[in-house]
């Protein structure tokens, strides 16, 4: 596995605004106070979220897009593409895949953070299809399509972005993890990225509790000692 020293650019790529920070806001926290870039590609807009339902729809993405801005900033990431594609419906097409080819070239990472392509039955909330499709089509770009110089040619042909290899994998909500990070120091951070989702959290008056308890299974499962807060992956070399 990489030391972070040997990592200068992040990718992560979700299907909806929320989902980094909720896998992984503390570890993307971590990161970047310790200099790193990181980058975030969400597929979707999150058109279909939200519970107010005195908001008008057609203004749902303009305020996750929004939330999820300052959600970065909060854990120091200025760089966040969007995609547009349609929330409920991600499906793990050629498009979507050469989609984020293009970022993975244009970004050129040596780590990347990945939702699991694999349903974990332990958390099927973490299991929405459109993860599951994110994931699919995010370890397709991964390999082969953004190392093949001959995939998606038109990025090379008409833009210009030759191929890219990414070293190393990191996957959220995994079913089998095996690398823990301990996050107490930055949970603060967390919960105030979260915070920032005011059309997913505001009614969620538990949402610390919620994260506490949730770090706290992972800092066990990792074998942290008591009182410690962690989030969890699945790390594989990629290169």
């Amino acid at each position: 596995m990489l030391e972070d020293s040997e990592v200068e650019r992040v990718l992560a790529v979700t299907a909806h605004p929320d989902d980094v920070d909720f896998g992984a806001a503390g570890t993307i926290s971590s990161w970047t106070a310790a200099g790193i870039e990181v980058t975030y590609c969400v597929c979707t807009d999150g058109d279909a979220g939200g519970f107010d339902p005195t908001v008008d729809r057609a203004e749902i993405p303009g305020i996750r897009r929004a939330e999820q801005q300052a959600a970065a900033k909060a854990v120091g990431v200025t760089d966040v593409r969007f995609l547009g594609y349609k929330d409920g419906a991600l499906e793990a097409t050629q498009d979507l895949r050469r989609d984020i080819s293009r970022v993975i070239r244009q970004v050129r990472p040596q780590r990347m953070l990945i939702q699991s392509a694999e349903r974990n039955w332990t958390r099927i909330g973490a299991s929405h299809p459109d993860h599951l499709a994110s994931g699919v089509a995010a370890i397709a770009a991964i390999y082969p399509d953004a190392r093949n110089p001959f995939a998606h040619p038109a990025l090379l042909a008409d833009e210009g972005l030759t191929e890219w290899a990414v070293a190393e994998t990191w996957v959220m909500a995994h079913p089998d993890t095996n690398h823990v990070v301990d996050i107490t120091d930055r949970f603060a951070t967390k919960v105030e990225a979260l915070r920032a989702h005011e059309s997913q959290t505001a009614h969620m008056d538990d949402l610390e509790s919620r994260l506490r308890e949730w770090g706290q299974v992972s800092a066990e499962a990792g074998g942290l000692p008591a009182g410690r807060l962690a989030e969890r992956f699945f790390v594989v070399a990629t290169a």
